[in-house]
C-alpha cells in the first residue's frame, strides 16, 4: 500500500511547529491538573461536580476564545488575558494541593509558550 505524498492542488495543510505541540501539552496538563484538583480536594458530592466541571469549563473557554479557529474572536490583548486567567487558575489549584513548585513550573512553561505564541501571532 503506497501513500501519495505529493501535495494536492487546492489543499493547504497547516504546518505544525514544536511550539504548537508544547501548547497542546500545556492544555492537556491544565485539564488533567484541574481534574486532579477537583477529584482530590473537594468532599464527595462536590468532587464529582468540580472534577468534571472544571476541566469541561476550561475546555469550553479555550474553544470559545483561544483555539486556532475560535468561535468568538477577541482582541489579542483580551485573548492573552483569558489565557493568563486559565493559567492562574491551574497554578492556584496546584498551590491549594500543597504542590507550589508544580504550580510554579506549570506557570513558567505555560506563560512562556503563551508569550512566544502571542508574539508570533502579532508578526
Amino acid at each position: 500500500m503506497s501513500q501519495n505524498t505529493a501535495a494536492e492542488p487546492g489543499v493547504q495543510r497547516p504546518t505544525i511547529t514544536p511550539l504548537d505541540i508544547v501548547r497542546v501539552l500545556v492544555l492537556i496538563a491544565a485539564l488533567a491538573s484541574l481534574a486532579l484538583w477537583g477529584f482530590g480536594e473537594w468532599p464527595m458530592p462536590w468532587s464529582i461536580v468540580v472534577g468534571i466541571g472544571a476541566p469541561v469549563a476550561t475546555l469550553l473557554i479555550w474553544a470559545l476564545f483561544l483555539s486556532p479557529r475560535p468561535v468568538l474572536r477577541l482582541h489579542p490583548f483580551l485573548r492573552a488575558v483569558v489565557e493568563v486567567l486559565i493559567y492562574v487558575g491551574v497554578t492556584l489549584a496546584w498551590w491549594s494541593m500543597g504542590q507550589a513548585w508544580a504550580g510554579i513550573a506549570f506557570a513558567v512553561v505555560a506563560v512562556t509558550s503563551g508569550v512566544i505564541a502571542g508574539r508570533r501571532a502579532l508578526d
